[in-house]
C-alpha cells in the first residue's frame, strides 16, 4: 500500500484533533464537548487500525499464492481434503423444427454423458466418460453407446503431465470444452463439427505442461483416421469427411500413428489465443497408395466486461487422394484434398438477477468440406463444392449454475431447407 496515501486520513484527523484542541479554551458548551469526546474516539479507532493494517502486512508474505486457473488444476496436486472419486455429467436434449417442412420436427435426447475421475494419489488420476446418444441403444434403434474419455493422468512435475489412454484431441475452441453450458446455440457450431469432427479422440500419450507465463502446451502421439473406411457412397464424407473416417480407439488400425500438438496462451486475464495442429498417414498400407491427413486451427476467444468475444478459422488436406479416387470415380462422394471453415461469434450478458442469467448471441459460419478435389482428368474431376454460409440468432438462459435453456434461429444461404427453429435443455455437474 501506498504509505503516502495510508497515512492521509491520519493526518486530517490529528490536524482537525489539534485545531479543536487550539478550540477547546473556547468549547464550553456541551455540544463542543461532545464534539471533542468523538473526535478523540475516531483518533483511538483509526491508530487501531493502522496496528491491524501493519500486522496483515507482515503476514502477506508468508501466505501461499493463488492457484493458477482453468487448465492448471489438471496438473496440480489434489488438496488433501479433495475427494478421491468424483462423478461428473452432461446432457442435452434439442427441438428442431424446420421453418417450411414442419412435418420433420424432432425432438431428440441428444446425448446423456456420465464421467467418473478417480485420484489414486495426489499425483495420479483417472478420467473416465460413457455417451449414450439419442436415448436408445439397439439393433432396431438410431442410438449408440459409446466411450469418450479413458486416460491416465500423472503429474510428474509441478508444470507438467502425462496422459495416456482415450483422449479428446486439443483442437479448437470446443472439442475439449463440448458440454451444453460451455457454447452458445443448441447445436454445436458447423465447423466444429463438419471440419473439426466433435468429439474427436484419440488414443495415445499426451503431454500436457502450464507454464507460469500463461502458456497451455499439449503434445504427444496417438492413433489417426483410416481412410479404408471411406464410403463413396454415403453422405457421410461431405457431411463432415474426418468424421466419416475416425476411429475412436474401436479396433482402430495402427499400423501409422499421427502427431499433434497445441498452444493455447492465457497471460492477459480475459483473451485466449491459441493454434493447434494433427498430421499422420492414414491408409495404414492397406492400400496401394498412401496418404497423409493434415489438420490445423487458428482460435481466439475476448471476454472483456460483458462481452464474449470468438473466431475461428480451421483447414484441413487429404494429398494424394488422386490415386485413391480414381477406383471411385461415378460414386456420389469422392475423397477431397481440401476442406476448411471459419466462424466469428459475439455473445453479450444482457441481464443477471441471482442465479439467473441472459446472454444473447450471434453467430456467422462459412464451411466447405470439399473445397477441392485432386485432378483425375477431364470429365472425371468433381467439381468443388459451394460454401455454405450459415446465420445463428439466439440466446442462452442460465437459470441455475449448470442448468441452460437456450432458442436460436438458423438461416442457412445454399439450403434454404434447413432454415429452422431450435430449442434446447441442457446440464452439466
Amino acid at each position: 500500500m501506498n504509505k503516502k496515501l495510508s497515512r492521509t486520513p491520519l493526518l486530517h484527523t490529528l490536524s482537525l484533533s489539534l485545531m479543536l484542541a487550539i478550540g477547546t479554551a473556547q468549547a464550553q458548551t456541551p455540544a463542543e464537548q461532545e464534539l471533542l469526546r468523538r473526535v478523540d474516539q475516531l483518533a483511538a479507532e483509526l491508530a487501531k487500525l493502522r496496528t491491524e493494517l501493519a500486522q496483515l502486512q507482515q503476514q502477506a508474505p508468508t501466505q501461499p499464492s493463488a492457484p493458477a486457473a482453468s487448465i492448471a488444476a489438471l496438473v496440480e496436486p489434489a488438496p488433501a481434503a479433495q475427494a478421491r472419486t468424483v462423478l461428473g455429467g452432461y446432457a442435452e436434449l434439442n427441438y428442431n423444427r424446420p421453418n417450411n417442412n414442419g412435418k420433420d420436427a424432432q425432438a431428440d435426447l441428444r446425448r446423456l454423458v456420465l464421467g467418473v475421475q478417480h485420484r489414486f494419489d495426489e499425483k495420479t488420476k483417472i478420467v473416465t466418460e460413457i455417451e449414450v446418444e439419442h436415448a436408445v441403444a439397439s439393433a432396431g434403434d438410431p442410438g449408440e453407446v459409446a466411450i469418450e474419455q479413458a486416460y491416465v493422468e500423472h503429474q510428474f512435475h509441478p508444470n507438467w503431465a502425462l496422459r495416456g489412454g482415450l483422449f479428446l484431441m486439443p483442437m479448437g475452441l470446443l472439442n475439449e470444452n463440448h458440454e451444453p453450458t460451455a457454447y452458445y446455440g443448441v447445436e454445436r457450431n458447423f465447423v466444429e463439427t463438419a471440419i473439426i469432427p466433435s468429439t474427436w479422440r484419440e488414443g495415445g500419450i499426451q503431454l500436457v505442461g502450464q507454464l507460469d507465463s500463461g502458456w497451455t502446451l499439449q503434445a504427444g502421439i496417438a492413433t489417426g483416421f483410416d481412410l479404408n473406411k471411406w464410403d463413396a457412397a454415403s453422405s457421410e464424407g461431405r457431411e463432415s469427411p474426418l468424421g466419416a473416417i475416425h476411429q475412436e480407439l474401436a479396433l482402430a488400425r495402427s499400423r501409422d500413428l499421427a502427431l499433434f500438438g497445441a498452444a493455447n496462451y492465457r497471460g492477459i486475464p480475459g483473451l485466449l489465443l491459441g493454434a493447434s495442429v494433427f498430421s499422420g498417414q492414414a491408409t495404414h498400407s492397406q492400400q496401394a497408395a498412401s496418404s497423409r491427413i493434415t489438420l490445423w486451427d487458428l482460435h481466439a476467444r475476448w471476454t472483456p466486461g460483458r462481452w464474449d468475444l470468438s473466431a475461428l478459422y480451421s483447414r484441413g488436406s487429404i494429398s494424394n487422394t488422386a490415386a485413391l479416387n480414381m477406383p471411385l470415380v461415378g460414386s456420389d462422394s469422392l475423397i477431397p484434398a481440401r476442406f476448411d471453415g471459419a466462424y466469428l461469434q459475439a455473445a453479450y450478458k444482457l441481464w443477471e438477477q441471482g442465479s439467473y442469467v441472459l446472454k444473447p448471441f450471434a453467430r456467422w459460419e462459412r464451411f466447405n468440406t470439399a473445397s477441392r478435389y485432386a485432378e483425375l482428368g477431364a470429365g472425371l474431376t468433381p467439381e468443388a463444392s459451394d460454401s455454405e454460409r450459415v446465420v445463428t440468432l439466439g440466446a442462452n438462459f442460465e437459470f441455475a449454475p449448470g442448468v441452460v435453456l437456450k432458442a436460436d434461429l438458423q438461416r442457412f444461404r445454399l439450403n434454404k431447407d434447413l432454415n429452422r427453429v431450435n430449442l434446447g435443455l441442457g446440464w452439466s455437474f
